[in-house]
């Protein structure tokens, strides 16, 4: 390992994903109301005769729906400057085209969020292979990931915030990872105007975890256009370089003098045409940011997104040692959305917190092992607010 990797590591990026506990990052006042309880509807019917429910969920100005069907964010509705409210993530009017067509949109991703080099990794000495769904390699856990699966959900209300707490269990060998993997996510909306996203998990046989959610948001609006006028700020002054495949090459290099960039707040648009090697690779940026403040063991802040037209702007906080920015690279046209637009490149971008792409073939990353007696224990918060 070098001496950067060593600098790095030694600000926490070594902890893994196993912890005791995650605590608030923002928490609602004590005098604040208690949110209304999550109503919950029906939205389609699976091809197994399968009911897919939407959950809606409101607090702090802020709604939430979603889905039954792989814990999908369906709609987030946030405030503008004058008040007025707008769906401000990616998704579409029926059941069938999330099944048939998503590229993610608003997915509840695992095992294991980002890349695996063709699909394979070694853990304990046995080899496990993965469905291959992103060329040579393994993408968002597979072919069927958690965020095509059927997930429990159980509505809560309380002063601390109103949301809902989804579970399911992986069996062993689900998409070829090793491990009965019990998983438990909860989305709470708070009386501050914050999605917090909680996530928790335990197996019975050595595996490796990264969960993450997938989320396309444009602060303008669903439909609106691209989200190129978005001002960035990524606290981290190093990424992961790519290869041609997308996948880590194992260096952990500076931002200083390429487009990647977002020390200090830049229109997302300013770079992206930038004839570097890593944009030409991605067709724009879908890299992951090493956050400088490691892992945490509370959420802490990770970077702002900003809106110019509606004033909106969205804060993240987590407990997370890496995010991943894709910038919509791939949107090509060919989708129409909630309000019945075309989605084409650029049009949104997601923001993922994770564990490093390729984690389980490289030692010097952060490690996304979980044994049998630990937790796995990361948290999230989207913070709102405007300007």
């Amino acid at each position: 390992m070098n001496t950067s990797r060593r600098t790095v590591m030694a600000a926490g990026l070594a902890a893994g994903v196993a912890a005791t506990s995650v605590g608030t990052a923002h928490a609602a006042p004590a005098h604040a109301a208690p949110g209304r309880t999550p109503t919950k509807t029906l939205f389609g019917t699976l091809a197994d005769g399968t009911p897919v429910h939407l959950w809606a969920v409101a607090n702090g100005g802020i709604r939430l729906e979603v889905l039954s069907y792989g814990g999908l964010v369906h709609r987030l509705d946030v405030p503008d400057r004058h008040g007025h409210r707008a769906n401000i993530a990616l998704g579409f009017d029926n059941l069938a085209d999330y099944v048939a067509k998503s590229p993610y949109f608003g997915g509840l991703i695992g095992r294991f969020g980002n890349r695996i080099g063709a699909g394979k990794f070694t853990l304990d000495g046995h080899t496990y292979q993965l469905p291959l769904n992103d060329g040579v390699n393994s993408l968002h856990g597979g072919t069927k990931g958690f965020d095509k699966q059927m997930w429990h959900v159980e509505p809560f209300a309380g002063r601390s915030g109103t949301g809902l707490v989804l579970s399911r269990i992986s069996p062993d060998g689900e998409m070829g990872y090793p491990g009965t993997l019990k998983v438990q996510v909860t989305y709470t909306l708070t009386a501050r105007g914050e999605w917090r996203i909680d996530y928790s998990a335990t197996t019975d046989r050595a595996t490796v975890v990264n969960l993450t959610s997938h989320t396309y948001f444009n602060l303008a609006g669903e439909g609106s256009g691209p989200v190129y006028d978005h001002t960035l700020e990524l606290a981290a002054a190093r990424y992961t370089p790519v290869d041609a495949g997308l996948i880590p090459t194992g260096e952990l290099a500076r931002v200083s003098g390429t487009p990647l960039d977002f020390r200090r707040t830049k229109p997302i648009g300013r770079d992206i045409r930038t004839s570097h090697q890593q944009l030409l690779y991605a067709k724009g940026f879908d890299h992951n940011w090493v956050l400088d403040k490691g892992r945490t063991s509370h959420p802490e802040y990770a970077l702002t997104l900003a809106e110019p037209r509606s004033g909106r702007v969205m804060k993240m906080y987590t407990t997370e040692p890496g995010m991943q920015f894709y910038s919509g690279n791939f949107l090509d046209g060919t989708l129409v959305g909630t309000s019945g637009h075309i989605y084409r490149q650029g049009d949104a971008l997601c923001l993922e917190s994770q564990h490093f792409p390729d984690s389980p073939n490289h030692p010097e990353f952060p490690s996304t092992v979980l044994r049998p007696g630990q937790t796995y224990r990361t948290s999230t918060v989207h913070a709102f607010s405007t300007r």
